[in-house]
C-alpha cells in the first residue's frame, strides 16, 4: 500500500500543524529517533484543535501543548494515509530529508580530495607546512571560494603555480597566462592571488606585511618581477664581478667612484655576485649621502646602499643579498618621527647594527636639530633613543652629520685597502 496523498493532507497537512511537522523533519535531519514528544509552548487555540482533530483527544488545559510522536504515527498507519509511518508522511509533505551529519562528512570529504592537489605540493616543500596548516585554521580558502567544487578549482591552480616557483625573473603577467591560463590571474585581490602571495611568502622567509611594495618584494623574492624597472635601489662602491652585466657595471662605476641605480629586474634576472663576505655595509636613508660621498670620497668610499625613505622591493632585495653573501649592514637615518618607523622597518626585517643611529650618538649632535612634529614612535632598536628625542624636543637630518658619515666611509675603505681584497 501506498501513500494516500489527499488523506495525508487532511490528517497533517493543516497549516496549525505546521510546528509539528517542522519539529519531525528536523529530529529527522539530526537523525534523532521519533519515539519521544514534543513541545509547543505558547500554543494557540487553533493548533490545540488541530491535534484533538489528529489523535481525537482532548489536549491538556494550558497554552503548553505536547503531542506523542508515537501516538501520530500509529494514527498515520492505521488510518491508511501513510502505511510507513510518520517520517515517510513528513518527507512525503516537505521533500526528501538529509541527515545534517551524513551531510557535513560528505562535505568534509569534497573539502579534503579539493584540498588534494595542494597537500600534494606541500608533502614535496617542507617549507610551505606552517603556512598550509594556517589555511587550516584560519579557514581562508573556505571564505574565498565558498564551495567544495570552487575550492578544487582554485586549489589545483594554486598547486600549479607553486610548483613553478621559483621563476627566474619572469615578469608577473607573463608568468600568470602561462602557467594558470590568464595574464591577471594574478592580479591584486584575486583569491588565486591571496593564496598564492602567502605560499611565496613562506617559500621566501620573509615576514608578513601588506601593501603594494611588500607584495612587490614578495613577488621578487620567488623570482617574479611586478613592475620591474619602477623600483629601484642608489647605491655607490658596491663590488662587481665579471660573469653578468650587472656586475660589470658595478665594477667599472665603482672604479670612476659613481652612485649606481639598480633597477628590481637586474637584482632578480641579473643577480650580481656581490663578494663582501663579513664586509661592513652601510646604509642611510637620504640620497644627499650617496652623492655627498661621490663627490668627497670617489672611489675610496666603503659600500653603500640608499633606502630613500620607506624602503622598496629593490632596495630590500638588494639588503637580502647582502645578507645572504655574509656581508654585516649598519644602517644611519634622520633623528625624526619618521625616521625612526623607517628604522624599525629595517631592524625589523634585516640583521643590521645601528650607525650612529642610538641614543649615544643622538645626544652627541642634537643642539644642531629644529624642532620635532608628528606622533612619537618607539625605537625597537634603542628603548632610551625615544625618551630622549622626547625630551630634547628636537629633529635631526643626516645632512646635519654627513661629515662624521663619510668619515665612517672613509676609515671603511682604508681598513680594507690596508688588508687587500677577501
Amino acid at each position: 500500500m501506498g501513500i494516500d496523498h489527499d488523506r495525508l493532507a487532511r490528517l497533517l497537512g493543516d497549516r496549525e500543524l505546521a510546528w509539528l511537522v517542522d519539529r519531525v523533519r528536523r529530529r529527522l535531519e539530526r537523525g534523532e529517533p521519533l519515539d519521544t514528544s514534543v513541545t509547543l509552548t505558547g500554543s494557540t487555540p487553533d493548533q490545540r484543535a488541530a491535534v484533538h482533530r489528529l489523535l481525537g483527544r482532548r489536549p491538556r488545559p494550558g497554552a503548553t501543548l505536547s503531542v506523542s510522536l508515537a501516538a501520530v504515527d500509529q494514527v498515520l498507519r492505521g488510518s491508511g494515509a501513510c502505511p510507513d509511518g510518520l517520517a515517510a508522511a513528513v518527507v512525503a509533505l516537505t521533500g526528501p530529508v538529509t541527515e545534517r551529519a551524513a551531510a557535513f562528512a560528505a562535505a568534509e570529504q569534497a573539502w579534503q580530495h579539493a584540498f588534494a592537489p595542494l597537500d600534494a605540493v606541500v608533502t614535496e616543500l617542507p617549507a610551505l607546512a606552517d603556512w598550509r596548516a594556517h589555511l587550516h585554521t584560519t579557514g581562508l580558502v573556505r571564505r574565498l571560494a565558498g564551495t567544495p567544487d570552487a575550492a578544487s578549482s582554485l586549489l589545483a591552480d594554486l598547486a600549479a603555480v607553486i610548483r613553478k616557483l621559483p621563476a627566474s625573473g619572469e615578469p608577473l603577467g607573463t608568468f600568470a597566462a602561462r602557467v594558470a591560463g590568464s595574464a591577471h590571474a594574478l592580479d591584486d585581490n584575486r583569491p588565486l592571488t591571496t593564496l598564492t602571495i602567502g605560499a611565496a611568502r613562506a617559500l621566501s622567509g620573509l615576514p608578513e606585511g601588506s601593501g603594494a611594495e611588500w607584495r612587490r618584494e614578495v613577488w621578487a623574492a620567488v623570482g617574479l618581477l611586478r613592475d620591474e624597472v619602477s623600483s629601484t635601489v642608489l647605491t655607490l662602491g658596491l663590488p662587481g664581478d665579471s660573469s653578468t652585466p650587472t656586475g660589470r657595471a658595478l665594477a667599472a662605476l665603482r672604479t670612476t667612484g659613481e652612485p649606481v641605480v639598480l633597477t628590481l629586474r637586474q637584482l632578480v634576472r641579473d643577480t650580481p655576485t656581490l663578494s663582501l663576505a663579513d664586509q661592513v655595509v652601510s646604509v642611510c636613508e637620504n640620497p644627499v649621502v650617496i652623492s655627498s660621498a661621490a663627490d668627497r670620497l670617489g672611489p675610496a668610499c666603503a659600500p653603500l646602499v640608499c633606502t630613500h625613505g620607506q624602503p622598496g622591493a629593490a632596495t630590500l632585495r638588494l639588503l637580502r643579498l647582502l645578507t645572504d653573501a655574509g656581508a654585516r649592514l649598519r644602517y644611519h637615518g634622520d633623528f625624526d618621527w619618521g625616521g625612526l618607523r623607517i628604522g624599525n622597518f629595517l631592524f625589523e626585517r634585516l640583521p643590521l647594527t645601528p650607525w650612529r643611529f642610538d641614543t649615544a650618538a643622538y645626544h652627541a649632535v642634537s643642539e644642531l636639530g629644529r624642532p620635532l612634529t608628528g606622533t612619537p614612535v618607539t625605537a625597537t632598536w634603542d628603548p632610551d633613543l625615544t625618551p630622549a628625542m622626547t625630551a630634547s624636543n628636537l629633529a635631526l637630518e643626516e645632512e646635519l652629520v654627513l661629515d662624521q658619515l663619510l668619515e665612517d666611509l672613509a676609515t671603511d675603505a682604508a681598513g680594507r685597502a690596508s688588508v687587500g681584497p677577501t
